[in-house]
């Protein structure tokens, strides 16, 4: 996230750079003036919606929000334990973060915890260090690292981490991160998707979020309930949980986003069909690596579909309820430029949901971009580990 300047730091030249194995290399954290030339290095690829400037400001900005705010993000730089030159700049050889999460996670007896996960995200080596195996020897050490880092002991033990990969699934795969299901659904926007929006159909906003969150984690944990009393305790059913903090994460770096692209922020954060108890819902987020002179990098993501009461309610009252919701998401994704509206790993029901709904979608099955992956730290070696609600707002 940043420019390319390589006169920010007296790095050593590739030529002189030590081998990736070498003990003079180490996993630390850069210093708050460090932070401005590790973002610079990554804008042309995750910033190019904004100035050099306005990144580095959203970089920041991200600091402050629910969920990194109070140390919940960790900035991790691979460098030299002793600096090369007489001011002490250290070379940026590469570099990441990894964000504190709430997670969710069943024990062999069945029951549910609470644990500590960590969302590892913007894994970057400068273009003139790469092939020397870097980023390799930075993720080894961090996988290593995250196991005990913001522990919370017994009580709330730090059980595994995930990121999703954009270099297919080899790569993080040979450092211990397994690739799960990494699917979604596309559909097209479409302005006049959203009317008319049906009875009992309403937009969720920011003061709507305490509730459903809420809501949406006592189900979840009912959830991985069932599936560890389904199979005896034998797979370790896991999840980040939807908590407000996680979706805040998402709406609050959307809302930066468009206040510098569009100069205003959406009302629109998803929508809700049926009564309560019999409710779906869905709540997304509007990501923008394209901005307005190239909408195919724009995508009106769905962060999380919730179904409150799927034994209880009407199919036909899901079909419509959902129909109406998809209908919303497409006129949002429409007036704010995004290229597509995307749901990710929806849940078989909600597959199902899909193709009756009478709305034109495209299945994709993604091998490169975006591959969910997930470390776990469990006592056991071999343990089969079951990643439930694999959705979008657990990304970062």
């Amino acid at each position: 996230m940043g420019s390319n300047n390589p006169d920010f730091s007296p790095d050593p030249s590739p030529d002189s750079s030590p081998d990736s194995s070498s003990p003079l290399i180490t996993l630390t954290n850069p210093t708050p003036s460090e932070l401005p030339k590790i973002f610079t290095l990554s804008h042309p690829k995750w910033g190019p919606a904004l100035t050099l400037q306005d990144y580095l400001d959203r970089e920041a900005y991200l600091t402050t929000v629910p969920l990194s705010k109070n140390g919940g993000i960790t900035h991790w730089l691979l460098t030299l334990s002793s600096p090369p030159s007489p001011s002490g700049e250290r070379p940026i050889l590469a570099s990441c973060e990894s964000i504190k999460k709430r997670a969710f996670y069943t024990t062999p007896s069945g029951s549910v915890r609470e644990g500590v996960a960590h969302g590892i995200a913007s894994v970057f080596t400068d273009p003139k260090y790469r092939g020397r195996g870097y980023a390799s020897r930075m993720m080894s050490d961090l996988g290593q690292r995250l196991k005990t880092w913001q522990d919370g002991g017994e009580d709330r033990p730090v059980v595994f981490s995930v990121l999703y990969s954009d270099i297919g699934k080899g790569f993080y795969a040979k450092h211990g991160w397994a690739p799960f299901r990494s699917s979604h659904v596309s559909w097209t926007p479409s302005s006049a998707a959203g009317s008319p929006r049906g009875k009992g159909v309403k937009t969720i906003g920011y003061h709507e979020l305490a509730e459903l969150c809420a809501v949406d984690e006592r189900l979840l944990k009912e959830r991985l309930a069932g599936l560890a009393k389904e199979d005896g305790g034998k797979k370790r059913h896991v999840a980040l949980a939807p908590e407000l903090d996680q979706l805040l994460w998402h709406l609050m770096r959307e809302d930066f986003m468009t206040k510098h692209i569009f100069g205003r922020t959406p009302e629109v954060r998803g929508a809700v069909a049926g009564e309560k108890g019999r409710r779906v819902w869905a709540v997304w987020t509007r990501g923008y690596y394209g901005g307005l002179g190239k909408t195919e990098g724009n995508t009106l993501h769905v962060l999380r579909v919730v179904v409150e009461d799927e034994e209880n309610t009407a199919e036909e009252e899901l079909v419509e309820g959902f129909k109406a919701i998809i209908g919303i998401a497409r006129a949002e994704a429409d007036e704010w430029r995004s290229h597509d509206v995307q749901m990710w790993n929806p849940t078989g029901l909600v597959r199902g949901l899909v193709e009756k709904i009478g709305v034109e979608y495209e299945f994709v099955e993604r091998d490169k971009e975006s591959i969910a992956s997930l470390m776990w730290y469990g006592e056991e070696e071999g343990e089969e580990v079951d990643w439930v609600a694999n959705e979008k707002y657990a990304w970062c």
